[in-house]
């Protein structure tokens, strides 16, 4: 499985392909199943524990070393797992707040000395102009990965261009802004990653996870003042405090995009577990038809599994 929603969660490829085959009944015990994902033995036992450990299966009934646990109903699975990330999401928020206290407290005690002051690998980067070159310079110079706090007017093409992994968090509000949505959604069709938060907490430019700019609240002032960081505690922070502003953000065009009642029934059905048999018999349409129409709304959610599809939409507010 590749990036995305479902790797929030802690859950990967060879767990989710295991779970979908113990639903679907495809091996009748644990060397079976093996041979059929194609995994080493010693392997599919670690994949079914985590499933076990976060609620996706029940211990085997038998003693038996060939025996398989139980899957969970998808829904209820999904729904636990995503409580629990909610609840460590809390506790991490309340410690990346004390540690943005400490660096704001920082910043202030720079700041109040010279304007090119600078301190183990936090440096104070004053004006306009300067802000400017140095971000620039940044961008410029990302090889891997780019993650931004509310972007603004930032020219992001040419990373997209290169193949760099671009992900943005931008505060609703500024949305509002004439052009502004459909020049997101135009970088969202050649790659970038965008979310949707309510009151993002901070401007931030996070560079392959070395380097982090936090850039003034109005970089067109004369006195703007930006804080260049590669101090490793700091940055350490400072990268954990964009990831859980992305988890907890809306994906571009997310639950405020209604779908249609035919297909929050058919994404019931699928988070219910049943099979294309019984899918077809509840809608009233021959299976074949059925599986077409999930194979659209694959598409639509941008999915390779069933399962997929059900926790996308669950995170995205489409499924209760």
């Amino acid at each position: 499985m590749s990036e995305g929603e479902l790797h929030t969660l802690g859950l990967g490829q060879a767990e989710e392909r295991a779970y979908e085959a113990l639903l679907k009944e495809r091996a009748c015990g644990a060397d079976e199943l093996a041979r059929l994902l194609g995994l080493p033995r010693e392997r599919l036992d670690r994949v079914l524990g985590h499933l076990v450990e976060h609620g996706f299966a029940l211990p085997a009934d038998g003693a038996g070393d060939d025996a398989l646990p139980h899957p969970a109903a998808p829904a209820s699975a999904i729904r636990t797992l995503i409580h629990r990330r909610q609840a460590e999401l809390h506790l991490r928020s309340a410690e990346l707040e004390r540690l943005r206290m400490t660096a704001d407290q920082l910043a202030v005690r720079l700041m109040s000395g010279s304007p090119s002051a600078s301190d183990g690998g936090i440096e104070v980067v004053t004006g306009p102009r300067a802000i400017g070159e140095t971000t620039a310079y940044l961008l410029a110079s990302a090889e891997r990965e780019v993650a931004i706090l509310d972007p603004e007017s930032l020219d992001l093409s040419a990373l997209l261009e290169r193949g760099v992994d671009v992900r943005t968090v931008l505060d609703r509000d500024g949305l509002s802004a004439p052009g502004r949505m459909r020049a997101v959604t135009g970088l969202a069709e050649r790659g970038l990653r965008a979310r949707v938060a309510t009151a993002v907490p901070t401007k931030l430019i996070a560079v392959d996870r070395r380097i982090t700019l936090l850039p003034p609240a109005d970089p067109t002032s004369p006195a703007a003042t930006a804080l260049l960081v590669d101090d490793a505690l700091l940055r350490n922070a400072l990268v954990p405090l964009f990831e859980t502003v992305w988890d907890r953000a809306t994906p571009l065009g997310g639950p405020h995009t209604a779908l249609p009642k035919a297909e929050r029934e058919l994404l019931g059905l699928l988070a219910s577990g049943l099979k294309d048999e019984a899918i077809a018999r509840r809608l009233g349409v021959h299976v074949h038809t059925a599986r077409r129409r999930i194979s659209r709304l694959l598409d639509t959610l941008g999915a390779e599994t069933r399962f997929q599809a059900g926790a996308k939409a669950t995170l995205r507010g489409w499924l209760d």
